[in-house]
């Protein structure tokens, strides 16, 4: 039997709005990530497990790491089928996987993730209630999938970095920092152009420290080149002050002819 075959699998369509895409009419890394993690509320509601539910146990759910295999990003008015599982769980970790298809259930987006319960008091990382993880029929496992480790950032003379403010309207009722804000601060550090010329691949996120409001987040990148002459490596760093807060690994298909 494979990982989570028994665990319940929750599917629901959405449709690309013009908010959820870029200048390109693609639907931007957020809006991936945003939709992804809509579909798991979706789930975790219909099983009775609301963030009210959650919270009343005195924590909340959060994402400690993403690995994103991407054929094609949703385009504006696509209407995709986003499936989420609850696979497998061990005392502390629970690992989740999405699935985005389009209208021919052709696979666009493959995600899988590594979740953790954090007290809303102390800001740490607690044992998994299983009243909070029966419910989605997951695999208990001494161990969860490994997901790769993104590269470890250095900065060079190459380095551009960008700061960012942290307001009030980033932080979730999770009462931290919304994960899918992460993308806009990431990628807005490359240039217009980069993002035109290259196309995205793979993804590979670990957050390590929370970034609450008020604080100036500095996001860094590096571009390295890719294990293919058409493909680029870009490594990324979010950081307050001296402390990492997530470093990001994306892979880019390097285009023969530009997007508009």
């Amino acid at each position: 039997m494979e990982l989570g075959e028994q665990a319940s699998i929750f599917t629901e369509k959405h449709r690309m709005l013009y908010y959820e895409c870029d200048r390109t009419g693609r639907a931007t890394l957020a809006t991936l990530i945003d939709i992804a993690v809509l579909a798991s509320q979706d789930q975790s509601d219909a099983l009775g497990l609301t963030t009210d539910f959650v919270q009343s146990h005195g924590v909340g759910w959060v994402v400690t790491q993403y690995a994103m295999d991407i054929t094609r990003m949703p385009h504006l008015d696509e209407t995709v089928t986003i499936a989420v599982r609850g696979s497998a769980y061990n005392p502390y970790f629970a690992f989740r996987e999405f699935w985005i298809r389009d209208e021919n259930d052709q696979e666009l987006a493959y995600i899988t993730s590594i979740w953790v319960t954090m007290s809303q008091t102390t800001r740490k990382i607690v044992k998994l209630d299983e009243e909070l993880v029966t419910p989605y029929h997951s695999e208990a496992v001494k161990r969860i999938p490994r997901l790769p480790r993104p590269i470890s950032f250095e900065t060079t003379d190459a380095t551009i970095s960008k700061p960012y403010q942290v307001r009030f309207f980033d932080i979730d009722p999770n009462r931290h920092v919304n994960n899918a804000h992460y993308f806009d601060w990431l990628l807005d550090t490359l240039p217009a152009d980069f993002l035109l010329q290259h196309d995205l691949l793979h993804v590979d996120v670990r957050y390590e420290n929370e970034v609450q409001y008020g604080h100036t987040v500095t996001s860094s990148v590096n571009v390295l080149p890719g294990e293919q002459a058409d493909q680029v490596i870009t490594s990324h760093r979010i950081a307050v002050g001296d402390d990492k807060c997530c470093e990001v690994t994306i892979k880019w298909q390097t285009l023969a002819t530009p997007h508009d």
